[in-house]
């Protein structure tokens, strides 16, 4: 029998507001991790995106918390303002409910500190969300007081450890109570993260949910290679040869992002743009204008592949493969939310076979599609072209007729021509693979160089 909500015991305005956004059923997440932090327990809930964390956390939150103490009782960070800003509006949507209702504020960067600071002198929150320099920045101006905090959310934790900002949320711990709840919420849990789990949660709850498949179910996961295409043209075909009810179209740096939206433009599409060079007000503006259906049409960097919450996001194209390949999921993820239908087009150049291959050994499935007079259809897997080179290769002509030739008599000479052939292809090989090996360090510093201006465009 499945698990329901009302299982949970939780405060009884809860159940309209969960009515109110269609939450019938608990998430595999929720269902596993609401009832430990219910208990007072620290929980460590690693999940895959979409799938339901937000709430795994705020409703046993709003639960807790005590509407009579006028105190900081409840700590959320997030990596990103567009993080921070999705989880404040999922709890402003509970707190409609509530009676009396939580006094909710988001502290992230870009925004008027100044004015903060003297509504915090009036009066503190009771659950404060936000990105963890700006936090830090009004913890340590003596404006924010969270000595008496009961709970602590690190919320996508691998993102807060890759964009560097572990150590202003450390700085952050340290200023609670010793007697502190804490969460911590992400995709994935790498290594880099260990110690900090170890430094603050003993003996913690720890909550995997494993997934059948790495991309939702609800997702078609096509491959399509662009080898003789003009990309731009290929990508404008995709968008307008069906009626997609919101597209993603995601590009690895904001310079072609730009160029990008620039060239469907004068096509005469009404294109978004967001990355993170866009100023936080003409940011929000934008994603305000996307949640109110002004646009069909959104080109972005990875900053809204984590940081952006859309509704009803029917396609997706990834211009290029993600530099850090954790974001292929989370770009992919955008779609298929909801037990709703999606399609996710991944666009690959012949040099990046490995990445395909890397992406594959993750447990990520393609189906390997082709458009041709104006109609996608299935095509053979890009395997199959490798696999015939190595039959071809292994039946070569000439080294076969070499072979034959060494078992009978032939002209003086000869042996040593065919010595000679076999360490020239071995010299070839080895140039080969030489070629493969520096192509390869090349990749690699140009993610690296990447994955830097990545993390600028993501606000304090």
């Amino acid at each position: 029998m499945s698990t329901t909500f009302t299982e949970f015991n939780l405060k009884k305005w809860l159940y309209p507001a969960l009515k109110a956004i269609n939450f019938v059923q608990p998430t595999p997440v929720q269902e596993r991790v609401i009832p430990e932090i219910l208990k007072g327990e620290n929980v460590v809930g690693q999940s895959q995106t979409g799938s339901g964390k937000t709430h795994a956390f705020l409703l046993p939150i709003f639960s807790m918390m005590d509407p009579k103490l006028q105190e900081v009782q409840a700590v959320i960070t997030a990596p990103s303002r567009e993080l921070a800003y999705q989880t404040y509006n999922a709890a402003k949507q509970l707190n409609k409910y509530a009676d009396p209702s939580f006094t909710i504020h988001n502290y992230v960067g870009g925004t008027d500190k100044e004015h903060q600071v003297e509504q915090l002198q009036r009066k503190q929150p009771q659950l404060v969300i936000g990105t963890p320099g700006r936090i830090l920045d009004l913890i340590n101006s003596n404006a924010l007081d969270v000595h008496k905090a009961k709970q602590f959310v690190i919320d996508e934790a691998d993102m807060t450890l890759d964009m560097g900002f572990l150590e202003q949320v450390d700085q952050i711990a340290s200023h609670f109570p010793e007697k502190l709840q804490m969460m911590v919420f992400s995709a994935t849990i790498p290594v880099g993260l260990r110690p900090f789990l170890k430094k603050y949660l003993e003996n913690p709850t720890v909550e995997e949910i494993p997934t059948e498949t790495v991309i939702n179910p609800n997702v078609d996961n096509w491959l399509m290679s662009t080898k003789g295409r003009d990309k731009n043209n290929l990508i404008y075909q995709l968008l307008t040869m069906g009626e997609p009810f919101l597209a993603l179209v995601f590009a690895n740096t904001r310079e072609r992002a730009t160029e990008l939206h620039d060239y469907l433009t004068q096509q005469g599409l009404k294109v978004a743009l967001i990355h993170g060079g866009l100023e936080p007000r003409e940011r929000k503006k934008m994603m305000r204008q996307v949640r109110n259906m002004e646009f069909q049409y959104v080109v972005a960097t990875d900053l809204a592949a984590r940081g952006i919450d859309i509704e009803g996001v029917s396609l997706i194209i990834n211009d290029d493969i993600p530099t850090d390949l954790e974001y292929f999921i989370h770009r992919v993820g955008r779609t298929g939310r909801a037990n709703m239908k999606g399609t996710a087009i991944t666009l690959y150049a012949p040099a990046e076979d490995d990445l395909i291959s890397k992406l594959e050994e993750r447990g990520i499935k393609f189906t390997p599609k082709v458009l041709t007079n104006g109609r996608i259809k299935t095509t053979y897997d890009r395997n199959r072209r490798h696999s015939y080179k190595r039959r071809k290769k292994a039946l070569d002509p000439t080294m076969k007729g070499f072979v034959k030739k060494t078992k009978k008599k032939v002209k003086p000479g000869y042996k040593k021509r065919i010595r000679n052939k076999i360490k020239e292809e071995a010299r070839q090989q080895a140039k080969q693979e030489q070629r493969h090996k520096l192509r390869k360090a090349k990749r690699a510093r140009q993610r690296q160089h990447r994955m830097e201006r990545q993390k600028q465009e993501f606000g304090r």
